[in-house]
């Protein structure tokens, strides 16, 4: 079967090829805001870090997604329970949406973010994210200082979920009136044109249902950081979406959460 995309903005559209799909944002919200009001976060900039009740294990790092022009962390607290429940800290960077920054400066926020909550918890540090967050999460993997070096020594593994590793196709999109891409920037900040930091497992994550070209994402930084001598997997979870795809992070025993925070 050829693959041809001729319809670029509805290969990467979600919402209207998920069932009720227009529901999941008021349930997160929901959820997200009974979770804060039972473990109050202390400020980490303009996002969250959760403690556990006793010394942490590690910090676990989850980056929201949203296109790099929508959300905060505020929607996403909920995904930290798992985590939290199994003893680690937990993290929800914020950073500066599309258009007022582009997405070069995001990766060096959500570095600084990562930085300071590390300087407040000791430990391993896993690494996650979704979607575009799922990009910023691999960034911060990449062999390039984007991560302090003292910080990405401390990383055991990240877990992309959903991850969007080659933004040259979004250059083909209408959001990137938005984005504000250029080719050179899309080639700089793209994890699967980049090599991967050595020693730190990688797996891709992502749902059996989702877009076709949200599954070529994520196969196709596992299969090029693989050659590049990372340990990668890609994991495509049945049945999954990509709304549903991160609910393994509320459960302290899912595949998900175990493959996150086992080294």
């Amino acid at each position: 079967m050829i693959y041809h995309i001729t319809d670029w903005d509805d290969a990467y559209a979600n919402t209207v090829h998920i069932p009720q799909g227009e529901g999941f944002v008021p349930r997160w919200q929901d959820a997200s805001a009974r979770f804060r009001a039972a473990h109050p976060p202390e400020p980490l900039g303009r996002g969250h870090l959760f403690r556990p009740a006793g010394a942490p294990q590690g910090l676990m790092v989850f980056v929201h997604g949203g296109y790099w022009m929508e959300t905060g962390p505020g929607l996403w607290s909920h995904l930290a329970a798992g985590a939290l429940a199994r003893g680690w800290a937990v993290a929800l960077p914020a950073y500066t949406l599309a258009p007022e920054a582009r997405i070069t400066q995001m990766v060096q926020e959500v570095a600084a973010a990562i930085a300071e909550a590390a300087g407040r918890i000791g430990g391993p540090i896993a690494l996650t994210g979704h979607s575009a967050g799922g990009h910023l999460a691999a960034r911060m993997v990449c062999d390039d200082g984007t991560l302090p070096g003292a910080v990405a020594a401390r990383v055991t593994g990240c877990v992309p979920i959903s991850p969007l590793s080659d933004l040259r196709p979004l250059l083909r999109t209408a959001m990137n009136g938005t984005l504000r891409l250029d080719a050179a920037e899309a080639a700089a900040e793209s994890p699967a044109l980049l090599a991967p930091r050595p020693g730190i497992p990688v797996t891709t994550w992502v749902g059996g249902m989702e877009r076709p070209e949200f599954l070529r994402q994520a196969r196709l930084l596992a299969n090029v950081w693989a050659g590049l001598g990372a340990a990668t997997d890609c994991v495509i979870d049945p049945g999954r979406h990509h709304f549903d795809v991160i609910e393994g992070l509320e459960r302290p025993d899912s595949p998900l959460l175990d493959r996150l925070l086992t080294p």
